[in-house]
């Protein structure tokens, strides 16, 4: 059955600009006689994507992440998506930097949308900057399975 986990990081904005290390490595490592830089860098991502609670750069990619990673699954889109409003009120008024992100109107029209696209099979992604430099991502992925990449496992299994 369908169902949707929802994800929240918050962290310095330095480290959630480290790209490589929210995708999933290359299938294979650098061919012999690349420059070490790169050959140790590869094998920093290899090992630290899975386990690493930094957002994924593809939504769906947290599905690969720990379980522990999960803030919260349920079936029904609409709840998942009341429970990421819920998270946006409770980090908007008093910590999104600006005044447009804090607005009541903008946040009920995300959620609404989040409500539309989670019933679609598709996921949900925020994010916002709080006190500089500390940066917020919400997320809610579809499971079983998911649109943009079935064969992702559920972390529930």
């Amino acid at each position: 059955m369908r169902h949707h986990h929802a994800y929240l990081w918050t962290g310095p904005k330095a480290r959630f600009d480290d790209e490589a290390l929210r995708r999933p490595p290359h299938p294979g490592p650098p061919p012999p006689g690349n420059r070490p830089e790169l050959i140790e860098r590869y094998r920093q991502v290899a090992a630290e994507f899975r386990t690493s609670d930094l957002p994924p750069l593809e939504t769906a990619d947290w599905l690969v992440k720990p379980r522990s990673l999960v803030r919260g699954t349920w079936e029904e889109p609409k709840e998942a998506a009341d429970r990421l409003g819920e998270r946006l009120a409770e980090y908007a008024p008093p910590r999104f930097a600006t005044e447009p992100d804090r607005d009541p109107a903008r946040l009920t029209r995300l959620v609404q949308t989040a409500t539309e696209r989670l019933h679609a099979g598709a996921d949900v992604s925020y994010g916002y900057y709080l006190d500089r430099p500390t940066y917020l991502t919400l997320a809610v992925v579809t499971c079983t399975p998911n649109r943009a990449t079935p064969q992702l496992p559920c972390p529930c299994a």
